[in-house]
């Protein structure tokens, strides 16, 4: 499908009869232009509610607010709208007024994992940044349910540097992951000195942020953006695609200008009901993610936020999706199912089970196609004993690069750190059936 098709012009005419590509491609637009009624999604998408159905939806609004790009809107199915993910996804249900025992406003506890302003600090090594509460979508699922709808807000910088400073004066952390709300919808300069302040501390080595502009709004990644991110290598991004229909040209070109200039690129799927529970629709995202050099990261299990139980899917539907992967695709395209801990106990993963049994010195296993195989250990491992001495341990603990030099000819077989056991000279008839036999 091409950019800015006829279905996109037509919804596009109705908002600004003057609108021409350039307009539906600013992310301004988009943004100036977000549907927040049942009015104009009626009128945008021709799909008109049944009276009783239209009081709930007002209803439900007035709880979870609506807010959809033009962009966004522009790919659901009018034709078949109650089945499309699309709209699943960013039009609300009535089901969203149904809140269960076992549901919570902050089902992950990062208001009380905060020890600074902005600041979720919950692992040893890292920390989430929360450097807006703006998004270019209300995503129906999201497990901020309790901030959608607050006056869109970005904290100045006399807020963001409580939090600078908390990381600032904690050198255990190593990793900033910067969310929100979504980061990118900070302006370029604003982004460009929170970025600059961040890497300016001595023990931040990597900068994290997790976006879902490539999917909602992809022409937020624009050229001046790119720009002042390369500035501050390394710098990894996550996006969040759910369902393979979002990978359209436009998101396509978003993270292509991304890969494009160097950053490595994460996807982290939420298991929905109704939109990716389907081993053959997860098989394909993940696909198309790799194809488009976007890793698939992790496949979240629905948060216990409130208003989202009839998103939510048993466990087993997960670990049947991962079942289908693992074996079936690439290892790197299958990502890691987690469940994160309601209380705020971080992530858990969860897997089928490869591990059938267990003696003192053999484990026996089963692989994708359910072959039974075991696994001889060693019949002697003399462990190091730890007395969590560190400056007295045997073990190489000079973890610093090694030097290349050292790698190379005899001594790279002698070397304990070297992991190669032979040298093979080029022109070996017997290697060389073998790269005839793989071809």
């Amino acid at each position: 499908m091409s950019i800015y098709n006829k279905k996109q012009k037509t919804l596009a005419k109705k908002i600004d009869s003057k609108v021409v590509l350039d307009k539906w491609k600013d992310w301004r637009w988009q943004r100036k232009h977000v549907i927040t009624t049942i009015d104009d999604f009626e009128l945008l998408t021709g799909i008109q509610f049944p009276a009783d159905e239209r009081g709930k939806l007002e209803q439900t609004l007035d709880k979870f607010p609506l807010s959809i790009t033009p962009y966004y809107l522009s790919l659901i199915d009018p034709k078949d709208y109650k089945t499309d993910p699309i709209y699943i996804q960013s039009f609300p249900s009535p089901s969203e007024l149904m809140i269960n025992d076992c549901e919570m406003a902050d089902p992950l506890a990062e208001d009380k994992d905060s020890p600074a302003a902005n600041i979720t600090h919950r692992y040893p090594d890292r920390v989430l940044f929360h450097v807006s509460n703006v998004c270019s979508m209300y995503c129906r699922h999201c497990t901020r349910k309790r901030k959608v709808g607050d006056v869109d807000f970005i904290p100045n910088k006399e807020i963001l540097r409580e939090g600078i400073e908390y990381i600032r004066n904690t050198p255990n952390v190593r990793d900033v992951l910067l969310s929100g709300g979504d980061p990118f919808l900070l302006g370029d300069n604003y982004l460009d000195w929170l970025l600059s302040e961040l890497t300016s501390i001595e023990h931040v080595e990597i900068v994290r942020i997790g976006t879902r502009t490539p999917v909602v709004l992809p022409y937020r990644i624009t050229d001046n953006l790119v720009n002042v991110l390369q500035k501050y290598q390394p710098i990894w991004i996550n996006t969040h695609f759910n369902h393979p229909r979002e990978l359209t040209t436009s998101s396509r070109e978003a993270l292509k200008k991304l890969a494009d200039a160097g950053f490595p690129l994460g996807n982290q799927s939420v298991l929905l009901a109704g939109v990716n529970d389907c081993p053959r629709i997860m098989k394909t995202l993940v696909h198309k993610l790799v194809q488009n050099r976007v890793r698939p990261y992790y496949l979240y299990q629905c948060d216990l936020s409130e208003g989202l139980a009839h998103l939510r899917t048993p466990v087993g539907k997960g670990i049947e999706i991962i079942e289908s992967l693992i074996g079936h695709t690439s290892g790197f395209a299958v990502p890691r199912y987690v469940i994160d801990a309601p209380g705020g106990g971080g992530k858990i993963p969860v897997m089928p089970n490869y591990l059938i049994s267990w003696s003192t010195n053999k484990v026996v296993l089963r692989n994708y196609e359910g072959v039974i195989t075991t696994y001889k250990e060693p019949d002697s491992y003399e462990p190091l004993f730890c007395d969590r001495n560190c400056e007295k341990c045997e073990l190489q603990l000079n973890l610093d690069s090694a030097d290349e030099y050292q790698s190379v000819g005899i001594a790279k077989l002698l070397a304990d750190y070297d992991g190669d056991y032979s040298l093979v000279p080029q022109s070996n008839e017997r290697f060389d059936r073998r790269v005839e036999e793989v071809d």
